[in-house]
């Protein structure tokens, strides 16, 4: 039986709320999706049916590995659209969310399969995310947040946390995209705003801005 709109959007929340040992909890999923306990209780007992977690009262849900898989094939279809979108279409890397967000219900595989095949495989999405294989199969990253670097570091801009039109905008008109090599300057004490160096120019990011972009060494 196909999943549906809301099973898929449940299912996306439980990839990215989802913790090391595999839990989340009834409240993290109620805050994320925005969506009364009751509710979320209802639907986790019929994904438990499901076997896509284990339901107990008053515990964490655990998602099982069937579970993992089903929720990254809903990511995988959102990611690789948004890379189709970019790539194939030119819409810039803040445009494509919303659009994503419809195109990700689509329920025909050889569509997203044929799409991959265009795009020549990706490994990853024009935000710098993983995209899952046809298997729900997804790269480990070894990231860590800008705002945990050090003066006199040089890292490489790799990804964001966060993926809407108005923080994407921001990067754009600092010139900052991905693969960019940022070298930290500065760190102000009073608010831990950083002062960068990319391509021999210098800008200045708010805290709030560098806790979403994510760097590599």
């Amino acid at each position: 039986m196909r999943t549906t709109l809301t099973e898929e959007n449940y299912l996306k929340a439980l990839f990215h709320l989802v913790d090391n040992e595999g839990k989340v909890t009834i409240n993290e999923l109620s805050k994320f999706l925005n969506v009364k306990m009751p509710s979320v209780n209802n639907m986790m007992k019929k994904f438990a049916e499901k076997s896509w977690v284990i339901y107990e009262t008053y515990k964490p849900l655990i998602v099982t590995e069937k579970g993992k898989r089903e929720a990254s094939l809903v990511v995988r279809k959102h990611r690789l659209t948004e890379m189709f979108l970019v790539k194939t279409m030119n819409f810039g890397w803040e445009n494509v969310h919303e659009i994503a967000e419809q195109l990700e219900h689509v329920h025909s595989q050889i569509f997203f399969d044929k799409m991959d095949e265009i795009l020549d495989y990706p490994k990853f999405d024009p935000h710098g995310e993983p995209i899952p294989d046809k298997d729900g199969n997804i790269i480990a990253q070894d990231l860590q947040k800008l705002s945990d670097c050090h003066i006199g570091e040089t890292v490489v801009f790799a990804s964001v946390t966060l993926s809407d039109d108005a923080f994407l905008s921001y990067l754009n008109e600092r010139q900052l995209l991905l693969n960019t090599k940022i070298k930290i300057i500065k760190i102000e004490d009073f608010d831990k705003s950083l002062t960068i160096e990319i391509e021999g120019k210098k800008e200045v990011l708010s805290r709030k801005a560098t806790e979403k972009i994510l760097v590599k060494k």
